[in-house]
């Protein structure tokens, strides 16, 4: 796919749209790291948090539109950072007003939004990317490398578990179905269905279940309110197309699994010569193992921590936090370069496809096979 050609030869202009925790944590830190870019504008639905917005990242630019976002001249690229069920509508009119266009997962409620999303940018030549940040972390670099070399053997078998000990209490907006479409499923198991298919390839057919244990019918300042209608466990076993198999499982209800608000993450690839492990809250060491011996923590070699040319100090900052910020710099080179993203919506949409299928097989009792991916 070819991009336009950003309008400015200056620094490129962000506007961030959905000024909450997502984008005070990863995104802004990431634009100020980065002199190819300026964030320039912001947008939310309180008045409240965009004054404190404007006061902390220094921005002259605030409102409550999208629309004025998208349709600012001021203004070449936005980073959607808004609730679940309003990521179509905002994407589509970035695009439409030739605005380069990141957004947080998942893309859409169901696989036809995002196709829609996917579709719209495309047609208008703009970058588009799926904030699947966890690629980006150092160790998972190192995996995907060891594995693309060849040092793991031939794969055979990949395995992730994503465990997270959060209250039990409202989940807001996030817990209704026509609103966020599922829970862990969507929030946190779509990341580790995006680098299982990156890492392994296309997946060929599904079986999955979700379930609901946490009634959050209680905020957590003890105010009654509908009880949630989302998974908060979901589990899925797959069989990718290069004869690979995978198991998935992710919850929030996994008591003792703080490590420091990180919980818990295992992804782990087994080939015929060696096994390879991420955790998240330790993204700069990969586990490796070999037949007979047991699996060693060993660093990820410097080439592997930052990005090429980022001005990121790889050993500086809490590392499981750092790491977030490269998402930002992959969606700016690729403006700048004129060149896809990654991940891009495509990837967003493959992801999409197997949880909607995770949703079928459960409804269904049986296993799913999924379409061709898209690219």
């Amino acid at each position: 796919m070819s991009v336009s050609i950003r309008p400015t030869s200056g620094p490129v202009r962000v506007g961030i749209i959905g000024a909450g925790a997502v984008s005070d944590y990863h995104h802004v830190p990431g634009l100020r790291l980065d002199p190819r870019a300026r964030l320039v504008a912001a947008c939310d639905s309180s008045p409240e948090l965009l004054e404190k917005r404007r006061q902390e990242w220094g921005l002259e630019k605030v409102t409550t539109s999208f629309e004025e976002i998208c349709a600012d001249p001021g203004i070449d690229a936005v980073v959607i950072a808004t609730p679940n069920f309003t990521h179509k509508e905002i994407a589509i009119a970035a695009a439409k007003h030739g605005k380069h266009v990141m957004c947080e997962k998942p893309l859409g409620l169901n696989a036809g939004e995002v196709a829609e999303m996917l579709h719209a940018c495309q047609a208008a030549k703009v970058v588009h990317m799926t904030a699947f940040t966890y690629r980006f972390a150092p160790a998972m670099r190192y995996l995907r490398h060891l594995l693309k070399s060849g040092a793991l053997g031939t794969p055979r078998h990949f395995r992730s578990q994503r465990f997270l000990d959060l209250p039990e209490t409202s989940w807001g907006w996030r817990q209704y179905k026509h609103l966020a479409g599922a829970g862990d499923l969507f929030d946190m198991t779509i990341h580790r269905i995006d680098f299982a298919i990156d890492l392994l390839g296309p997946i060929d057919k599904i079986s999955g279940a979700v379930a609901t244990f946490a009634a959050r019918d209680k905020t957590a300042t003890g105010e009654s309110c509908p009880p949630s209608e989302v998974d908060d466990w979901s589990a899925l076993i797959g069989l990718f197309r290069s004869g690979a198999t995978g198991v998935w499982e992710g919850t929030t209800l996994s008591k003792g699994y703080k490590l420091n608000g990180f919980g818990h993450e295992w992804a782990e690839v087994t080939g015929t010569e060696a096994s390879a492990v991420y955790r998240m809250h330790e993204p700069n060491t990969l586990l490796l193992g070999k037949y007979g011996g047991d699996l060693e923590p060993i660093p990820v070699p410097l080439e592997f921590l930052t990005p090429p040319g980022s001005p990121r100090k790889p050993h500086e900052g809490v590392a499981a936090t750092v790491f977030r910020y490269d998402l930002v710099w992959e969606f700016i080179s690729a403006i700048v370069e004129q060149r896809n993203a990654v991940p891009s919506f495509a990837d967003g949409l493959n992801s999409q496809v197997v949880a909607d299928a995770v949703l079928d097989s459960f409804d269904k009792g049986s296993w799913v096979t999924l379409p061709d991916p898209v690219s």
